[in-house]
């Protein structure tokens, strides 16, 4: 029996064991997952990644859609969408996709941009619940994203107010490689360099969507370092910084 079948066994039975014994249980099983974050997080900095050849890299490029722009002034995580990523191979069969529960209605203009509905999000599993799933599905991947300081900003929120602990994964923000091919590119939406790259634009503003497209764009910009000549991400990172001096 797998522990999400024995937690909604234990669910059933719970009236008659008493609610103490299923919120223990629970808690004990939380406790194991927060327990495979840190040992996670230590292993992480344990881990020599940048050197480590771009081909041989495990990434999971991911996507959030919010109910706005500022976490810190009560914006909120709608759903998460994630890929995984062999150096420049996408393994389309190991996606992620969740809402988050909320019980605050969304505005018209989200709702009508992501196709999210607040009854939707009522029903959708809790953030802590969601969050440990993540983690339990991104493990020690290089995370990827595109305008990653808004994915950064709310993930550190989130897993502050649900889990009680920083987010410390690195996340590398497509501009990252796209400015080694394109040094003279200020400025990108997702869907400017999905035309640039010939990839199609499909399901915009679903998360797992925006993350598949994302994908894309990091095989093909990753390629393109490749056939630059760069080994590894600390050779990326040195020759950027020197770029910017």
């Amino acid at each position: 029996m797998r522990m999400n079948e024995m937690i909604q066994y234990f669910k059933q039975i719970s009236g008659k064991l008493g609610s103490n014994f299923y919120t223990g249980f629970q808690d004990t099983h939380n406790l194991q997952q927060l327990s495979f974050i840190r040992n996670l997080q230590k292993e992480m900095k344990d881990t020599k990644i940048l050197d480590v050849p771009l081909h041989e890299l495990n990434f999971t490029v991911f996507d959030l859609e919010t109910s706005g722009f500022f976490p810190e002034k009560g914006d909120r995580i709608l759903s998460i969408g994630a890929v995984k990523m062999k150096g420049t191979t996408i393994i389309s069969n190991q996606t992620f996709y969740t809402l988050l529960k909320s019980e605050h209605p969304i505005s018209d203009e989200i709702s009508l941009l992501t196709k999210i509905q607040t009854d939707e999000l009522q029903n959708a599993p809790d953030g802590k619940e969601v969050l440990l799933q993540f983690y339990q599905f991104i493990k020690k991947d290089i995370l990827v994203a595109h305008h990653s300081k808004h994915e950064k900003a709310f993930m550190q929120k989130s897993c502050w107010d649900h889990l009680k602990i920083r987010f410390v994964h690195r996340i590398i923000d497509t501009s990252f490689l796209i400015r080694l091919s394109n040094p003279q590119w200020k400025s990108f939406s997702l869907d400017d360099i999905c035309q640039k790259c010939g990839i199609e634009i499909k399901n915009r503003h679903h998360a797992l969507g925006d993350a598949m497209m994302t994908a894309q764009i990091w095989g093909f910009y990753l390629n393109k370092a490749q056939e630059m000549g760069f080994k590894n991400l600390r050779e990326v990172y040195e020759y950027l910084a020197k770029s910017y001096n």
